[in-house]
């Protein structure tokens, strides 16, 4: 065996194994002596039948099994050899392999990049402090209340909190919007529609509910409303600035359910003591979960920062798909049209590799952190992963079992993402913590 390794870039290599036409045969031998073991001839005992009969009944099969053996003998003689560090196989050429002559396999690899880990002890991060204020217990408390709240025909004037229902038609510049908008006539026209006054989420017109603070029923006016520079719900309309000719037709109020028995028995609580500890325990809970998140993101930026290496091809591929998918998936959810993503692709794509570079620089810092911290999964690791994605896809954590016991290079994804998670965690553990108070 013969090995030659070229380079095809600082990540990829190019290597051609040569076998000798000795160690081809033998290969050619062994797939037909497991042939012939098998094999079921008319007039033989199986294993019984003359080579030369079984070679001329299973060629093709015999051929093709061949080949194939003889590849996997050259890469894995290759990589045993060459102690390349693989990450994938991008191309195999096998040539003309014949069972009496010299085979050359020139494999292509990715391979993981070399370079030096950055000082990952101590780094530092900053978190919230996690006692909520009561201001912010309040706000929560409120938050409940209106979850139960009733609404109350009013005669107005209307005031933040209250809803409107109105009625709307658009013109940009004295062109009616109905001409403009095609099927998107949402954009143009409604007979009725409700809009929060002054809310923090805004209906399909933006910035509407910010104009309809002290109107009453009856009222009519003209608005502006301005669109996005990066508006996809109708390009025609991005970044432009609309008139709209409104009505008002009804308002309705807010109001809260009082804070009495009914209230707090509704909420499984005794008494509003007992409500604000609850609910300051929960937003405890979840600023500090916020800031976990937040050194995660600290860490991993640091870690970015520090270090430069040119990542493989082949593994920023796989991530920019990824990543692609789900910005594809998210924007139909949204209701954006299949065209609409056609024609925005490249930039679609641009945006996704973006992404994609620095989810895969993290994975193969973090990859070679836990390396050399020596991260292992155990079987608690795997039973967490199970139910938290039996609890997210609704499946029986049997079933999810099963499927990765079938599916091996899935069950080693799910190993190496909870080893890269761990040591993400590991460096999250050993970091500096300043407190910084967030500007009100």
């Amino acid at each position: 065996m013969n090995i030659d390794i070229k380079d095809v870039s600082t990540t990829r290599k190019s290597m051609a194994v040569s076998l000798t036409k000795d160690e081809v045969a033998a290969e050619h031998k062994a797939v037909l002596a497991e042939y012939m073991k098998h094999a079921r001839l008319p007039g033989f005992r199986p294993g019984k039948a003359p080579a030369a009969m079984v070679q001329r009944q299973f060629g093709k099969q015999i051929d093709e099994e061949f080949k194939n053996r003889v590849a996997s003998k050259a890469y894995r003689d290759g990589l045993k050899e060459s102690k390349l560090d693989v990450l994938t196989i991008t191309d195999i050429q096998t040539g003309d392999i014949k069972p009496d002559a010299d085979a050359t396999i020139t494999v292509t690899v990715d391979v993981r990049p070399e370079f030096e880990l950055p000082e990952y002890n101590e780094l530092p991060t900053a978190i919230a402090p996690t006692d909520p204020t009561d201001e912010e217990i309040d706000a929560a408390i409120n938050a409940l209340r209106s979850e139960s709240a009733k609404f109350e025909v009013s005669q107005g004037p209307a005031k933040k909190g209250d809803y409107i229902k109105l009625s709307y038609e658009g013109t940009l510049d004295d062109k009616p919007l109905t001409e403009i908008v095609g099927d998107k006539q949402i954009y143009a026209k409604a007979p009725t529609t409700w809009e929060e006054v002054e809310g923090e989420h805004e209906g399909v017109i933006p910035g509407l509910g910010k104009h309809l603070a002290d109107v009453k029923p009856g009222d009519k006016k003209t608005v502006s409303a301005t669109y996005p520079e990066q508006f996809e719900g109708v390009p025609a309309l991005a970044g432009k600035t609309v008139s709209y000719a409104i009505e008002v037709q009804e308002i309705r109020t807010r109001e809260l359910p009082a804070l009495d028995e009914e209230f707090f028995k509704a909420q499984n609580v005794e008494n509003l003591d007992a409500l604000k500890t609850r609910v300051r325990e929960g937003l405890k809970s979840r600023k500090e979960y916020e800031n976990r998140q937040s050194q995660r993101r600290q860490i991993t930026d640091t870690l970015i920062g520090k270090t430069e290496f040119e990542v493989p091809a082949s593994l920023l591929e796989d991530e920019t798909q990824g990543v692609l998918r789900n910005i594809v998936e998210d924007n139909m959810r949204r209701g954006v049209p299949e065209e609409e993503l056609e024609k925005n692709k490249k930039e679609l794509y641009e945006s996704a590799q973006k992404s994609a570079l620095i989810r895969a620089k993290t994975r193969l810092i973090l990859a070679k952190i836990a390396e050399k911290e020596d991260v292992k999964v155990d079987e608690k690791d795997i039973d967490a992963f199970i139910y938290r994605e039996a609890m997210m896809t609704r499946q029986s954590p049997d079933k999810l079992v099963k499927e990765l016991t079938k599916d091996q290079s899935r069950l080693r994804a799910v190993q190496q993402a909870i080893i890269i998670d761990k040591a993400l965690d590991l460096v999250v553990s050993k970091a500096k913590i300043s407190l910084v108070t967030p500007k009100a």
